[in-house]
């Protein structure tokens, strides 16, 4: 794992998200999975899940929630000068989600994708955020946005239950004076078969030690924050995982020896949103005043490669 400190604050200057209108609850489930909502809720304590149609595509989903994150910044598209979309279920295997973004804001910016699964949202925000600092952009649009149910196994009830369709965005600024933006990232390939979705087939996961490695590296993550910024628990606002399993979060947070009211958690309503898991929740925060202008963030990351980040970062 290497680390990142950005002495040249950079900051959230707007969020935004989408989820499609069509809401699948546990009871509307297919029969053939075996399942109940109370099987569910007491595992994942998810209750819901929201499910694009057979017609909608990443690239849709990603441009309305990018389209939000704008106007709270107050920004026009042509303002923008990079979008980094992180998905695991690009439109096409190209040209990327984010050049089809990009036509549909009608902007001129420069695009890309970036696929570290569950983690790409903060692998994103950290190569935007470091692209910034460098002077090569001002403005970087960042969008994490998958349409899992597009690759699920439906009779597949140890995946089938898990995952729900979104996206979020936000607005990435320089914000001179403000807290320095620091970053952390790591991979270990020698979990690839934990939790993959091979090109020909759907997802599969290995459950039991996906859970065991989401809960570790909660923990080693946030210790590794501290740590290097000299931080205390109470000098962070708010923490924000990825929404994979409220189980796994509880007992990350119980591990790490932290109040559950410090981290925030939204799974109940949308399942495991993969990349777009972690934006989704920080634009709902921030909507909640759970996280306002001012607060310092921390974002954490983890899923299939077996990948890992965090950011830590200001709401501006």
């Amino acid at each position: 794992m290497r680390s990142n400190r950005d002495h040249n604050g950079v900051g959230i200057t707007g969020t935004g998200f989408y989820v499609p209108p069509f809401v699948l609850t546990n009871f509307d489930l297919p029969e053939a999975l075996e399942t109940s909502d109370e099987w569910i809720r007491q595992r994942t304590g998810i209750r819901q899940r929201y499910i694009a149609d057979e017609s909608t595509n990443t690239s849709e989903l990603a441009a309305i929630a990018a389209t939000k994150a704008l106007k709270q910044a107050r920004l026009s598209p042509k303002e923008v000068d990079l979008i980094i979309v992180a998905t695991s279920t690009p439109d096409n295997a190209f040209p990327s989600t984010a050049a089809l973004v990009q036509q549909k804001l009608a902007c001129h910016a420069a695009a890309f994708d970036l696929s570290a699964a569950c983690s790409g949202f903060v692998y994103a925000l950290s190569v935007g955020s470091q692209l910034i600092r460098s002077g090569a952009y001002k403005t970087v649009l960042v969008i994490g946005a998958d349409v899992f149910s597009k690759i699920l196994n439906w009779n597949d009830r140890n995946t089938a239950v898990l995952f729900g369709d979104g996206a979020g965005a936000v607005v990435l600024q320089s914000l001179p004076g403000s807290f320095p933006c620091y970053s952390l990232l790591g991979a270990d390939g020698s979990g690839s078969e934990l939790l993959k979705s091979p090109v020909t087939g759907p997802v599969t996961m290995n459950g039991r030690e996906v859970f065991k490695f989401g809960v570790r590296i909660f923990e080693a993550l946030l210790r590794k924050v501290l740590d290097d910024l000299s931080l205390s628990i109470d000098d962070i606002a708010l923490i924000i995982p990825h929404q994979a399993n409220i189980r796994m979060i509880e007992k990350a947070a119980e591990s790490a020896n932290i109040s559950l009211d410090k981290v925030f958690v939204n799974v109940e309503k949308y399942g495991n949103t993969s990349a777009a898991s972690i934006p989704i929740a920080l634009a709902e925060a921030i909507e909640q005043n759970r996280a306002r202008s001012g607060d310092i963030v921390v974002l954490i990351g983890f899923g299939a490669g077996l990948t890992w980040g965090v950011q830590v970062i200001q709401v501006a």
